[in-house]
């Protein structure tokens, strides 16, 4: 079996480097991408005619490709090397994007966006790879907090981007700007990085049954979790769905286990620090993905402000992350690295739970410090468990391990937006009654709540409220009702972000501190 890159020279050259950095901006695209999409959905609706329905299929289609490439990165590393794979992936990624802006309908559209998806799923774990595969073990924490800041700062700036985009120029440009990015790592990194000779010999070994059940049953998954939160996670449709999933994710579990050549090495996580490691990036996806979710719902949906506004207020978060990567790396040298983790998450939990109580009015300086932690922990919740989970494997599982780590952060991502929404759904209707059993009783204190001028409940005429009273305070209801269930999300997430906290003890350093 060919395995990935040989051994790693004691000090890699410039043009490795290079090639590195280009690896870093494939991902970095293929990131914001998605936020930049997301912030646009509404332009793209209305100049393809698309209904309202399926609108949210442009971001579904995406992510369903995108997390079933990311486990199957393993075996294309094996099959065209780490080079092969970087310059196939960022190429298709490009001549998808370019396919998406030309789009003259929703199918063609979909069709783009799924070949974008499975592209841009292959380049994150890769880079992840390369850290370990392209560099000694003294260069690790260097170049984990390059790819680790590239990871986390692109969902930071995506809505700023993608709202700037849009008012500025027009919808196709969310996709046309990844093409000369896109262009120069494609011709560029093959010249660049090591070369290693292909194995197409393993495909002619790969278990096809195993590949289909992984690919459905992970779109299953998705496709659940989409929609679990509307219709109910009881209901016929989502019980359906996530039950073949998880019936399909067992029996491939199952095949891959006794596999001679299975499709995802699933043995790694045999390894404690790479299990536990996988655990925390699970944690990780839950609160950071969440986090990127919950804050434009609430800053347009409460506070209205554009994409554009709210992406500048987000970009605290973005800063304290770029001013926090180098300290994390040389924190860990000093500390150790399962320290750095706990203090991570621990400071996470602090900076979600203090959103959980944000007021209705909360804006940019209310926001500010809770970003301002988040952002710090941000990057101790990343950097120091990426090299607990891989920096101990043989340079032959760094591949598959990386697929198996990053699928697991977008897994948690995906469950962790699907929890919030379930909340959003579910609770705002009962926060809505409850405020308006007690203003039809008169509350004052129901009425400053949700920024009703006290004296007009008290001056108000006797009897039921009529349709023009009605009209003027159910707007002031709704957005009421809406925080009140944000904060309940947040408080989740800081939940999710303890129970992560429970993990570190099963971790091991890579190298503990001397």
């Amino acid at each position: 079996m060919n395995g990935p890159p040989g051994p790693h020279a004691d000090n890699p050259s410039i043009a490795t480097w290079c090639g590195f950095l280009l690896m870093c901006l494939g991902m970095f695209m293929a990131i914001l991408d998605i936020q930049v999409v997301a912030t646009s959905l509404p332009a793209i609706r209305d100049a393809l005619a698309i209904s309202a329905d399926a609108m949210s299929w442009i971001q579904t289609a995406y992510l369903i490709a995108e997390v079933i490439a990311i486990p199957l990165t393993g075996l294309f590393t094996r099959v065209l090397t780490l080079r092969g794979l970087f310059a196939t992936a960022v190429s298709l990624f490009t001549f998808a994007s370019i396919g998406c802006a030309f789009s003259g309908g929703f199918a063609v559209l979909l069709l783009f966006r799924i070949v974008q998806g499975f592209a841009g799923g292959v380049l994150i774990p890769a880079v992840f790879s390369a850290v370990f595969l392209l560099f000694p073990s003294r260069l690790h924490a260097v170049a984990t907090t390059i790819g680790g800041v590239v990871a986390v700062l692109a969902p930071t700036i995506g809505p700023v981007v993608g709202g700037w985009i849009t008012e500025t120029w027009s919808w196709p440009w969310l996709f046309l700007i990844n093409v000369i990015p896109g262009l120069a790592a494609a011709a560029l990194t093959p010249a660049l990085l090591p070369r290693q000779k292909t194995d197409f010999g393993e495909l002619a070994k790969l278990d096809a049954a195993s590949l289909v059940l992984l690919a459905a049953a992970l779109a299953g998954l998705e496709i659940g979790l989409k929609e679990a939160p509307q219709r109910g996670w009881l209901s016929p449709v989502c019980i359906g769905l996530l039950s073949a999933s998880a019936i399909g994710l067992t029996v491939f579990v199952y095949r891959s286990l006794r596999a001679a050549h299975p499709v995802v090495q699933l043995l790694t996580l045999r390894r404690r620090s790479f299990a536990a490691g996988c655990g925390l990036s699970f944690c990780l996806g839950v609160g950071l993905f969440g986090s990127v979710y919950l804050m434009p719902v609430f800053l347009a949906f409460v506070r209205r402000h554009d994409a554009f506004e709210i992406g500048t207020i987000m970009l605290v978060t973005g800063v304290a992350q770029l001013v926090t990567a180098p300290l994390a790396a040389l924190l860990e040298s000093r500390v150790g690295a399962r320290i750095l983790t706990a203090a991570g998450f621990a400071l996470f939990a602090v900076g979600l739970g203090l959103s959980a109580f944000q007021p209705r009015t909360a804006d940019f300086d209310e926001m500010f410090w809770p970003q301002i932690v988040r952002g710090i922990a941000i990057m101790f919740c990343l950097l120091p468990p990426t090299r607990i989970a891989l920096g101990e494997l043989p340079q032959a599982e760094v591949a598959d391990a990386s697929g198996l780590f990053n699928l697991m952060r977008n897994l948690g991502g995906a469950i962790g937006i699907a929890l919030i929404d379930t909340i959003l759904y579910g609770r705002v209707a009962l926060y809505a009654e409850d405020f308006r059993v007690r203003l039809l009783a008169g509350d004052l204190a129901a009425a400053r709540e949700i920024g009703l001028d006290p004296a007009l409940l008290l001056n108000r005429p006797p009897g039921p409220p009529d349709e023009a009273a009605i009209a003027y305070v159910r707007p002031m209801v709704e957005k009421a009702s809406l925080a009140l269930c944000v904060n309940e999300a947040w408080a989740m997430l800081a939940c999710v972000a303890l129970a992560g906290l429970l993990l570190v003890p099963f971790a091991r350093d890579k190298n503990p501190p001397s």
